[in-house]
């Protein structure tokens, strides 16, 4: 995909159809938030290292997240009224005793606790702060099994932690799936709210008894958890609502909860939908409309995941970063994080510079590392709402079938370039 700066005449003379047309030319690119200024970012060089260990590569080092005995997932950060940096990520164990990557994540998925004083590196493991309810004996409640996936914010004052969750509702209710696929098509979207990072850690906090999302159809042609009635259309929220990323929108006064559901056509492909509540923790209602909704070249939707989607007030319009499959958002880069761009957080399109970022990282020493995971962007925003800093989840090798703890959380320094 390929960026050309329309040229537009502005003269109109009004007596003439083509000079209407012309204005409503105009218009629309107004609109859309083409003749705004945009921003292309630069990833700058982390503080790590490759370091081999048995059979697999991973980094380490000061801008690395990473724990013994355990696989480390995506991060989320927000400066505390202390001046730290507060993280919550997703973890759960490794080891030879342990399942694989592609099966564990699911079944076993865990939140924990980080602290620095710098935004970019040094972060401190500090605690597991939330689990699934069946540690604490509650098998039935709607995130017993797993969490994972967190999304931290700070909203007037207060903070904020959203996650997935899923239970296991036992082979009866699916005789053909296994215990993976079911806690899988269970997953959901909770959140509670906390007043500090001493409480979290505490377990000072009301952990919300349901759901703030669940899915409103269940649209698959087989191999599905509590089916829709045929013929029932596919709402963007379809069998799963996960990757939740929440922002508030000043014109509508509305908190906005972004999402990710599945649709096959046949095979798997992750859509976007959204829903808006009165407050951080709704009540929230999602709308019909699929958004992010890039084609690809046959016409058919182009499938993203893990969006990270903010308002910027320095140009009073909304942004998103997806990981993109295809590279029809990206501009043709596969697998890499992409940049959307949107006036109302409903009607999107790819960014002016629609490539965020590829899959590699750039290390202190000069080299550039290509990624087989890069994913689950969050980011550290200036008060005007540029990105400063990005936390993403990563892997040198694919650890789908790895069970050693391969997997780590990058903290990524960023050089924002824009564009006037």
């Amino acid at each position: 995909m390929t960026w050309v700066e329309p040229t537009i005449d502005f003269s109109i003379d009004y007596k003439k159809p083509e000079m209407i047309q012309r204005l409503i030319l105009v218009a629309f690119f107004l609109a859309s938030g083409y003749a705004k200024a945009q921003f292309q970012v630069k990833s700058l060089p982390i503080q790590a290292e490759v370091v081999q260990e048995n059979e697999s590569s991973f980094l380490d080092g000061p801008s690395i997240l990473k724990l013994k005995d355990y696989f480390v997932w995506g991060g989320s950060v927000v400066k505390g009224k202390d001046g730290k940096y507060h993280m919550i990520f997703a973890l759960w164990e490794s080891g030879p005793d342990t399942d694989k990557f592609t099966n564990s994540w699911v079944l076993e998925g865990k939140i924990g606790y980080a602290v620095s004083n710098f935004p970019d590196r040094e972060f401190e493991f500090k605690k597991v702060i939330l689990k699934g309810t069946r540690y604490d004996g509650d098998s039935s409640s709607w995130d017993a099994q797993m969490v994972h996936n967190p999304h931290l914010k700070e909203f007037n004052g207060k903070y904020y932690l959203y996650y997935i969750g899923g239970k296991d509702h036992g082979q009866a209710a699916a005789p053909d799936l296994d215990k993976r696929s079911r806690v899988q098509q269970s997953q959901q979207i909770g959140g509670f709210e906390f007043d500090s990072f001493e409480d979290l850690i505490a377990g000072n906090f009301q952990r919300i008894k349901e759901p703030l999302l669940s899915p409103r159809t269940r649209v698959k042609s087989t191999d599905v958890l509590f089916p829709s009635p045929e013929g029932t259309e596919a709402k963007p929220d379809n069998l799963i609502v996960v990757n939740p990323s929440v922002t508030y929108n000043p014109h509508t006064k509305e908190y906005m909860l972004f999402f990710k559901g599945n649709i096959y056509e046949p095979y798997w492909k992750g859509v976007h939908g959204v829903a808006t509540g009165p407050t951080p923790l709704g009540p929230f209602t999602p709308r019909d409309e699929t958004i992010f909704d890039v084609k690809m070249s046959d016409g058919s939707m182009a499938s993203t995941e893990d969006p990270y989607v903010w308002y910027s007030s320095k140009y009073d319009s909304f942004f998103a970063i997806v990981k993109d499959f295809t590279g029809a958002v990206a501009g043709g880069e596969k697998k890499a994080l992409a940049l959307l761009n949107s006036k109302d957080g409903i009607n999107w399109k790819p960014a002016k510079v629609p490539l965020f970022l590829k899959r590699e990282v750039q290390l202190k020493n000069g080299q550039i590392l290509n990624m087989d995971r890069m994913e689950r962007p969050q980011l550290l925003l200036s008060k005007d709402g540029i990105p400063q800093v990005l936390y993403s989840a990563g892997a040198i090798e694919n650890v789908n079938p790895k069970n050693d703890g391969s997997s780590f959380n990058m903290q990524i320094p960023l050089k924002v370039e824009e564009d006037h």
